[in-house]
């Protein structure tokens, strides 16, 4: 009985089996034209990824949120790609951003909400992602929404460049200790300068002071930013913001070889050249 066992076994071993092809479709996917240009514009050129399409393990599935609309996303991806890529480089080199960036960058197409019912514009996750909101929102013509727009992206690069290499956040903290507070939203954007912030967020923490001072002064020309200082009524205030943007500039340049006022000049130059186009 053994015998026939092993005899069947060996018989049904010994047959070969017929497959057809398989149903699964193994062929790489169509580039469409705007996956071509974010993988000559960003991918190859800068090792970031973006990412336009629904993937519900990116984002924060308890808020109503939404990808893009498709036709809407080169051409936000070129004011980005103009305003912030290319100023980087030209100040810090070709190298900078390929060195120091976030890997992927996340489009979401609307508004993100907070339940304090203030608008969360952006994320830097980890140094390894920045995501956008609004990208449904951005009007490449108007120069108030695109700089509004560019503001996320400035002040989250900055966390990456934090991240990356931390300033002296026990030093900046001493200029205005006593008004941090995580009720921000209550002030006003002339109230928090009259206190020696540039922005009412600034208030809400030290790190996030010193992203919207390297925001405030990469989406405003050397004179646009001035003027918002000399606005200012409160001399102290005036003094402490600048006491801020000293450490600022000494942070980008002792660390990163990068003037600020020459990366403001060029910013404000790649802005005014996306506006006239």
């Amino acid at each position: 009985m053994v015998a026939v066992i092993a005899i069947v076994i060996l018989a049904s071993c010994s047959q070969e089996d017929s497959f057809e092809g398989s149903n699964l479709d193994t062929s790489a996917p169509k580039l469409t034209a705007l996956d071509t240009y974010i993988r000559t514009n960003y991918v190859s050129a800068y090792n970031i990824d973006v990412l336009y399409k629904w993937n519900e393990n990116v984002v924060d599935n308890n808020r109503f949120l939404f990808p893009p609309i498709e036709e809407n996303v080169q051409p936000v991806l070129e004011v980005v790609e103009k305003i912030w890529l290319d100023s980087y480089t030209e100040v810090g080199g070709a190298d900078f951003v390929k060195l120091v960036a976030p890997r992927q960058l996340l489009l979401v197409g609307g508004r993100n909400f907070n339940r304090s019912g203030t608008i969360l514009l952006g994320l830097a996750e980890g140094g390894k992602r920045i995501t956008l909101f609004e990208t449904d929102l951005v009007d490449v013509s108007d120069r108030a929404n695109i700089t509004r727009f560019l503001s996320t992206i400035q002040h989250e690069y900055c966390h990456i460049l934090n991240q990356t290499i931390p300033f002296d956040e026990e030093g900046y903290g001493r200029i205005t200790p006593s008004e941090y507070t995580a009720q921000w939203f209550n002030t006003s954007i002339a109230e928090a300068r009259e206190l020696g912030f540039i922005s009412d967020y600034s208030r809400s923490s030290v790190v996030e002071d010193f992203a919207e001072m390297v925001n405030f002064m990469l989406i405003n020309s050397n004179e646009e930013y001035n003027a918002i200082i000399d606005g200012i009524s409160n001399v102290e205030a005036r003094e402490s913001i600048r006491s801020k943007e000293a450490i600022v500039a000494d942070y980008f340049d002792k660390q990163w070889d990068i003037d600020i006022y020459e990366l403001q000049e060029v910013t404000a130059r790649n802005t005014q050249e996306v506006i006239n186009n």
